[in-house]
């Protein structure tokens, strides 16, 4: 009797293992009924709001904050140079020192690879540039939440 339960049972768990194995899947790129929900190429069509957001703040905000400090300038840009007249260097009659002209831009080394320290020095840059807020900020709002606050 112990036998026939054993068998049994090994019958069942065989059988239960093996159809499960010899279904076929489909993969999701090709299951018609979540691509009607759900399109997995919704992502490559545009952006999300956040990422715009982002991508947004970083030109207008902070690279141009950025770019205004000498040691970022120095330590991890280059000037970009153009043929037009207005990025010329301009020499200076009085002082005899070289200026830059109001149009020369800075533009990331391609040439490195990206550190942590650079982006600590950015961050440093930015900051002095652009202090916190505290009466603007949410701080107040957040340490008031019970879970998160004081």
């Amino acid at each position: 009797m112990k036998q026939l339960i054993i068998i049994s049972q090994l019958m069942l768990t065989f059988s239960f293992l093996t159809g499960c194995a010899s279904e076929n899947v489909t993969p999701p790129s090709q299951n018609n009924a979540l691509n009607s929900i759900s399109n997995s190429n919704a992502a490559k069509e545009k952006k999300g709001i956040m990422q715009e957001s982002l991508d947004s703040w970083l030109q207008d905000d902070w690279l141009p904050t950025i770019q205004k400090d000498k040691n970022i300038r120095k330590k991890y840009m280059k000037v970009e140079k153009k043929e037009s007249p207005q990025t010329q260097l301009i020499e200076s009659q009085e002082t005899n020192k070289t200026k830059e002209s109001p149009a020369t831009t800075y533009v990331e080394k391609t040439d490195k690879a990206f550190t942590l320290q650079e982006y600590v020095d950015k961050a440093e840059a930015y900051m002095k540039e652009k202090p916190n807020n505290y009466e603007e900020s949410n701080v107040k709002k957040l340490e008031s939440l019970p879970a998160i606050g004081k």
